[in-house]
């Protein structure tokens, strides 16, 4: 019988003990059809702006229990310095979640890995494996071809103007395309991922929507992982296969690289997409980006991060043992969910916490998380929103919407990933009411 077959029977039995007790029924989440209605506002939106209820828990609590979902008390964290305590605390909480799975057999690509949901010295032990890839020095590497992706990408939606979604031809484009070479994986699973990208954030199927998607993907990525083990690509697959490749099963690399492909295009593109739509009602930061400092660009960048988040919440903390929990009594086994998206404007942190406003730059954000699970892929985001958005104002100063009807931008409902699914731009100006103004 394999070693690391019984090491991990003897660590899920252990898991199971301590967060459910040995003999009590364990719930499995991918069952979950439907997430309670009272459980879903802070993953509602109204357009950009957090719903009022959100607002009103945080001033009333910064910690407030939500509710209970599968026999677990579930807390909702919104307070910035709260949320902050929270995700640096390794010695309160677990991110491990596959006492969540129920006991039935499940293949390799149904389980949980990668480094969100994995505690050390697993979590350790895989995310070594990429920060030395994401080091500033390393990533250096990248921005031939970051520009050289983005300049593809204008060049495509200037041939397809003068009307164009820019959700599919700028935000998704640019950041699946760098993905895609970084990992070292064919541009020929876009359509594909595409849509499993955004089942895997869509709650409103609840837990069998997102495992299903998940499933999918990872299984496509594991079977990645093994056609690589004889003949390994160029990108950070075939690298860490070479490297290291002995030390590490194909669900372990396939798990990571899931890891890394998830956050590396679903994030970015969402933030591209809306960072767009917020820029083109700010055209003096959109002007800044087209012939401002590296600073001024900088700036710029920060605040679209802090006040769009488009990750809403941080991967859910399970209490090891009962706590205080800032006057809230959290007992082990229960969930606590951080607002990244509510701690980004908490009024006691930022100035001005609810508007889009540069003076609000120089304020630290959770939009890449804290602590042990901080995003490893935050300066690749920041290094591809920094060139695409400064490409698109160059090539197209006067980009504007092509509708005035916000429904048709389809903002996601009940999604931890938020965005836009569509978003119809003017490239140049309206030749028409250029000739009007006149």
């Amino acid at each position: 019988m394999p070693i690391t077959w019984v090491k991990e029977r003897v660590r899920k039995i252990a898991m199971r003990r301590v967060m459910r007790g040995q003999d009590s029924a364990l719930p499995d989440i991918t069952t979950l059809r439907k997430v309670p209605d009272h459980l879903t506002y802070p993953l509602r939106r109204n357009g950009l702006d957090l719903l009022p209820e959100v607002a009103d828990v945080r001033t009333q609590e910064p910690v407030t229990l939500l509710g209970s979902v599968l026999g677990l008390d579930l807390f909702l964290v919104t307070g910035y310095h709260e949320s902050r305590a929270v995700l640096a605390d390794r010695s309160s909480y677990s991110n491990d979640m596959r006492h969540l799975l129920g006991t039935r057999q499940r293949s390799d690509a149904e389980g949980i890995g990668g480094l969100g949901m994995t505690d050390p010295p697993d979590h350790t032990r895989l995310r070594g494996l990429l920060t030395p890839e994401f080091t500033m020095r390393r990533l250096k590497r990248l921005e031939g071809l970051i520009d050289g992706i983005v300049e593809d990408a204008l060049d495509g939606m200037e041939a397809a103007g003068p009307v164009v979604d820019l959700v599919q031809r700028f935000g998704f484009e640019i950041p699946f395309r760098v993905i895609c070479d970084l990992l070292g994986m064919p541009e020929e699973v876009r359509d594909e991922f595409h849509g499993l990208g955004v089942a895997r954030f869509d709650v409103s199927q609840g837990g069998v929507g997102v495992f299903g998607a998940a499933t999918d993907s990872r299984t496509f990525l594991i079977e990645t992982v093994k056609q690589q083990r004889s003949d390994p690509g160029e990108g950070l697959i075939g690298e860490i296969i070479r490297n290291k490749g002995h030390e590490y099963d194909d669900v372990e690399l396939g798990g990571l690289a899931d890891g890394v492909f998830l956050g590396g295009y679903e994030t970015s593109a969402s933030m591209l997409s809306m960072g767009a739509y917020v820029l083109m009602q700010r055209p003096d930061a959109y002007e800044l980006l087209r012939s401002g400092t590296r600073a001024e660009v900088d700036g710029v960048i920060e605040e679209l991060l802090r006040y769009l988040c488009p990750v809403q919440i941080a991967f859910p903390r399970f209490a090891k043992e009962d706590h205080d929990l800032y006057g809230k009594q959290v007992k082990k086994g229960s969930v606590v969910v951080v607002s990244l998206a509510a701690a980004n404007r908490d009024p006691a942190h930022v100035p001005t916490p609810d508007q889009f406003s540069l003076e609000n730059a120089e304020t630290a954000h959770l939009a890449f998380g804290h602590g042990l699970h901080r995003c490893v892929g935050a300066e690749l985001a920041r290094m591809e929103m920094r060139a695409a958005l400064t490409g698109l104002a160059r090539r197209f100063p006067d980009l504007a919407m092509a509708t005035e009807d916000v429904g048709e931008l389809g903002f996601r409902d009940l999604s931890i990933v938020y965005s836009l699914d569509k978003l119809p731009v003017r490239l140049n100006a309206d030749p028409a009411l250029a000739a009007e103004s006149a």
